[in-house]
This record gives structure tokens, sequence and C-alpha cells, in this order.
């Protein structure tokens, strides 16, 4: 049996604002609504199922999605289109800048309920530094 992530419930202020935020961001689009989900689905078949957290707050939690040489120029162009504040590291210590760990390129960013997304062409541990 082969084990796959499947979905993963994302804590929002506002779902529809937080997945039409990433959906936008990554350039896909935004699901139908499942129950009390908003579904952002990636190519891989996984879907971040954004779900209102109403009077809790929101922890923040770090979502980290590996693209392609041109998936991340046209991500990064759209950040940048946006204004979104970007960083190369995922304490925000670096900003408006990417970094090339592994041999490729990496780019942190907040979404609108402070979650930490980053877009990344190369996995960590895969090349050189």
């Amino acid at each position: 049996m082969s084990v796959q992530l499947n979905h993963t419930i994302v804590a929002a202020r506002d779902k529809e604002t937080s997945a039409g935020f990433l959906a936008a961001m990554l350039g896909v689009p935004v699901g139908r609504r499942f129950g009390p989900f908003v579904p952002v689905e990636v190519s891989n078949g996984v879907t971040l199922d954004f779900a209102d957290t109403g009077d809790r707050p929101v922890t923040a939690q770090h979502y980290a999605f590996l693209v392609s040489e041109p998936e991340f120029d046209a991500i990064f162009g759209r950040i940048k289109q946006a204004g979104v504040a970007y960083y190369a590291d995922p304490h925000h210590d670096q900003p408006q800048e990417i970094n090339h760990r592994d041999g490729g390129r990496g780019v942190y960013f907040d979404d609108p309920s402070g979650h930490n997304m980053e877009i990344l062409t190369r996995p960590y541990g895969s090349g050189s530094a």
C-alpha cells in the first residue's frame, strides 16, 4: 500500500480570502466549496482545505510547495506584482531576498491568516549548498 497525503485543513480568519490568496499566488483555481471548507488543489492531488476558525486564534503553520523553475518565475512575479512581502528564510530575517539552497531557488511569504508559505525549486538536501 502506498501512503499519500490527500488533504490538510488550513485554519483561516477568512477561508474565502485565504484560499483565494493562495490560489492566486500559485496560479491554480479555488475549488468548489465542500461543507465548511474552501479547497485549493495542487498538481499532485493534495488539497489544502481552508476553514474559518471563528473566535479562535489562528496558529501559524508552514506550507511548502515544490515548483519548477518556470513556475517559480511565474509565482514569484505574482508575489511581487501583488506587493506581498517575501523573505529568503522562514524567520523573515532576510526581507526582499530569495535563497539558493541546494542549487535551486526558494522564497517565503505570509498568507492573510499568517501562515508561512514557501515555494522552492529543489527539495532541501538534494544538491549543493
